[in-house]
């Protein structure tokens, strides 16, 4: 779908769980600064590759968690028109996931409100390094096995991030069985139970694959169609890649997140018609 967002709309009047997309793209986002290539013109001069750091935001009415707060946040907000979230869930202390927090933690000291920033521990620990400030207006609360937020249990996912490192993944799941399927257009449509969000992720071994069955959706990081780059220097998969992920773990149904200007979303490549491109606005009901 080509899309040139100038603001994303949250439909809060619905009873059901939403997933919204504020951001879609890898760490550097598009267009790249120093970049001419002809996905990074189009995206200044026409805007349907712009990308935005990968994250998003899954909210019910007025409850709402934030995963990720990369540097592209404060914008992402006003896009949004959100003036304040309390609860923010990082997959791993990189910058493109992470950057934002200094700016979260000046709203927090401005509307004299404290945030919640939740996390594995050793996650916590890193950011807690890099910005040894952060907890005079944020709690950092970590998880390790499970967290419960509203109607789901959030579960950690420790996976690979191949030349960087590690990230985490996490599984949701509803913490109670949703009561009823909504209707669309006169059809039942069944809620999504169980889904997964894989960011930054390559390589995933057999563990890590079996933590990701059982899926109506999942959301995956790719860089590129097809990675021209030597294995040992990367760190997320490719969509060829995915798509062999995909057939073992078998999802109903997926989303490819984290594009680099490698992928130019007016291409018509040859993916399952379970897949899709995620774009900002992009919104996944529950």
């Amino acid at each position: 779908m080509l899309c040139n967002v100038n603001s994303i709309q949250l439909n809060r009047d619905r009873l059901e769980w939403q997933c919204v997309f504020l951001g879609n793209s890898d760490s550097l986002g598009v267009p790249r600064v120093y970049c001419n290539c002809p996905v990074c013109e189009e995206a200044r001069q026409v805007g349907h590759n712009r990308r935005y750091r990968s994250s998003v935001l899954l909210f019910q009415g007025d409850r709402q968690l934030l995963v990720d707060c990369g540097p592209d946040w404060p914008l992402q907000m006003e896009l949004t028109g959100i003036r304040f979230i309390a609860d923010i869930l990082i997959t791993h202390a990189h910058q493109d996931h992470i950057a934002g927090l200094p700016a979260y933690a000046d709203v927090c000291r401005w509307l004299e409100r404290r945030g919640r920033v939740i996390a594995p521990q050793e996650v916590i620990d890193t950011i807690k390094q890099m910005y040894g400030w952060l907890d005079r207006h944020i709690d950092f609360i970590p998880m390790e096995q499970e967290w419960i937020w509203e109607a789901w249990r959030v579960r950690p996912i420790r996976v690979n991030h191949g030349k960087n490192g590690y990230s985490y993944a996490y599984r949701f799941e509803r913490d109670q069985p949703s009561e009823s399927d909504s209707v669309v257009n006169g059809r039942a449509r069944k809620s999504i139970e169980a889904w997964a969000y894989a960011s930054d992720a390559i390589g995933l071994g057999e563990y890590e694959k079996s933590q990701l069955q059982q899926l109506n959706l999942l959301v995956i990081g790719t860089n590129f169609y097809h990675e021209p780059f030597a294995y040992e220097t990367r760190s997320v998969y490719d969509m060829v890649e995915a798509i062999e992920l995909l057939q073992e773990i078998r999802p109903t149904h997926t989303i490819f997140t984290h594009m680099s200007h490698g992928v130019d979303v007016r291409e018509p490549y040859p993916l399952p018609k379970e897949i899709r491109l995620a774009h900002t606005g992009l919104t996944i009901t529950l």
